[in-house]
């Protein structure tokens, strides 16, 4: 006899559920009927009440295409700071980082599974200095050590960086500008092709918006890009094109930013839980009978306060098969990813030890090889508007190895500026990243290693040739136009010097949990079971014109992914339950 019972989708320790959580079904065979099958523990919208060999099969094929299509909704999921409501609770997934990855990812998981989705910063709704694009640029100004929505870090070349501390991650923070990586990037990587413009569509759908007329100062840098580069214009595209072009935004035609976290209200709000404010320390590990770690669980503290006292959460059924778990799946960016992994006992040995953590295995690769895209700029005065300008144009080289694009935005409280910049695509410099301290709520130490190369510093002399063309053509537009290169800077020693004593960025690094290096194809971290990673920590290069793009569409594309690796497994677990359910029917006599 097959036993079918339920159990709540999210399970506590102790204590009641926050009420906006709903108990969801679980259809589970007992493993005394069923002579054990763990991955059929897996999450349903119906019950089923009876069944019968071979319809069951066809049954969870049904079961999960009406989810997948169904499991669509506009009410964002529950959110809460405060850990208590989360602390000893179960979930089937545990995603640390609600930014470009993190957010579409734990929407995609939730259409099937249980999701907890951990964010350090808070929530991105209310403020102005998130949904504005009017005051873009004034929260990478206001900034603070451990509250601010952009955390900045200096790197130790002594560039300064920022990056997303907030539900939306860097999205809530950046410029805005969309723009898809280019097929040669998609095939370099490996990723399914279809599968890729599926999700970018998916993403485009939902949060990004097609400009319907250019500002006047995009359009006098359109036409400098064609003028002064010689980059034809291709009009509108979301591809990543030679020449110059017209792309998308996460700023809609009213001057509001639509970031990540409205990802989230795709997914199914039963099924997803957002704990804001909280600061993931570590990932819990326990031995299994095959000597490979497994992730259990996390281990947090509140991202605001300085004291001892951490938290802890789980995947469901420890006691079950661990075939049956989910997977804690690091989105926590470039720098907070390798973080983690080392603060988890993942990472060089010698440097771990230097922190008394306990190596669980030496990773080597983990934190090498970060890298950040050499960049700079230059001011020039433009319209005396006192208002931003957020980018609708992009100028992409030839050989697709630089990118020009300009913004005005606030350098301080009440001034902004216009600035011009470029930067290039793949530099072959590569980075360290290590601790500093046991403290994730800190920036580790960072070494992008800019224009270490020498190929890297010929490209930055060609990158400002071309630069310096793009500003002679906008000063034929503007009436006394400051240049911070001073008089045309066009020796090659000149550009060179400048170059190295001007480097910039536009905060795209990326790096220091390559695949194939710390994780594999499926962004498993090599040596340990149920942990992934996936954020720009795992890209070779930023891809496009710059990274936000295939960020979100690679959370939805891999979500979509673990789904059918769960789908696959299922059926075939069932298959096989089927197989030995019948045969020792048949032993009964009955058969």
């Amino acid at each position: 006899m097959i036993v079918i019972s339920q159990s709540l989708q999210v399970q506590e320790k102790e204590g009641p559920l926050p009420a906006s959580i709903e108990a969801m079904p679980r259809v589970r065979i007992s493993e005394e009927e069923s002579g054990e099958c763990p991955i059929c523990l897996v999450e349903w919208d119906i019950v089923v009440h009876g069944v019968i060999h071979g319809f069951l099969v066809l049954l969870v094929v049904v079961v999960f295409s009406l989810c997948s299509s169904s499991c669509q909704g506009i009410k964002l999921p529950y959110m809460t700071s405060n850990v208590e409501e989360v602390s000893g609770k179960f979930f089937y997934y545990i995603v640390v980082g609600g930014g470009a990855c993190g957010c579409p990812l734990a929407a995609t998981l939730s259409e099937q599974f249980s999701v907890l989705l951990v964010e350090r910063g808070g929530s991105p709704y209310g403020n102005p200095l998130v949904s504005e694009g009017a005051n873009y640029g004034l929260s990478l100004i206001e900034t603070n050590e451990f509250t601010s929505i952009a955390q900045s870090f200096v790197s130790e070349e002594g560039v300064m960086n920022h990056r997303g501390r907030v539900l939306g991650g860097s999205t809530a923070i950046n410029s805005g500008f969309y723009s898809r990586a280019s097929e040669d990037f998609v095939e370099r990587v490996g990723w399914d092709k279809r599968l890729v413009r599926e999700a970018y569509e998916w993403v485009e759908s939902k949060v990004v918006f097609r400009p319907s007329e250019l500002s006047p100062w995009q359009s006098i840098v359109k036409d400098s890009l064609v003028e002064g580069a010689n980059l034809s214009f291709n009009g509108f595209s979301w591809e990543h094109l030679v020449g110059t072009k017209v792309g998308g935004s996460i700023f809609d035609g009213q001057g509001r930013r639509h970031t990540a976290a409205d990802l989230l209200g795709a997914g199914n709000s039963k099924k997803l839980a957002i704990l804001l404010n909280a600061t993931v320390k570590n990932v819990i590990f326990h031995a299994n009978g095959d000597g490979i770690p497994r992730a259990v669980g996390i281990r947090f503290m509140e991202s605001n306060n300085n004291g001892d006292e951490t938290y802890e959460a789980f995947f469901s059924d420890q006691q079950k098969d661990s075939k049956s778990w989910g997977d804690v799946i690091l989105s926590a960016d470039a720098l907070s990813s390798p973080q983690i992994l080392m603060l988890s006992g993942i990472g060089p040995l010698e440097h771990l030890e230097c922190y008394n953590i306990p190596v669980l295995i030496n990773a080597k690769a983990v934190g090498e090889g970060i890298k950040d895209n050499p960049a700079f700029s230059l001011l020039v005065d433009s319209p005396e508007t006192g208002r931003t300008d957020l980018p609708q144009v992009v100028g992409i080289t030839h050989d697709f190895q630089v990118i020009i694009q300009s913004v005005i935005r606030y350098i301080s409280s009440n001034e902004t500026r216009s600035r011009v910049g470029a930067k290039l695509t793949y530099p072959i410099s590569k980075g360290k990243l290590e601790l500093k301290n046991t403290d994730l709520r800190q920036n580790p130490s960072v070494r992008f290693s800019y224009l270490v190369e020498e190929k890297d510093l010929e490209q930055c002399v060609e990158m400002g040739r071309l630069l310096e063309k793009v500003a002679t053509s906008i000063k034929s537009f503007l009436a006394n136009p400051h240049n911070e290169m001073g008089k045309q800077s066009s020796t090659k020693e000149e550009l060179r010097k400048f170059c190295q004593t001007n480097v910039k960025t536009f905060y795209h690094y990326h790096g220091g949990c390559g695949a194939g290096s710390v994780v594999d194809e499926n962004y498993k971290v090599y040596g340990v079971n149920g942990l992934r990673v996936l954020d720009g920590s795992t890209l070779p290069d930023s891809p496009g014109t710059n990274p936000m793009a295939t960020l979100l569409m690679l959370g939805r594309y891999q979500g979509i992914k673990i789904l059918e690796e769960r789908n696959q497994a299922l059926v075939s677990c069932l298959l096989e339950f089927d197989d030995k359910y019948m045969l020792n029917f048949g032993k009964s006599g009955l058969y």
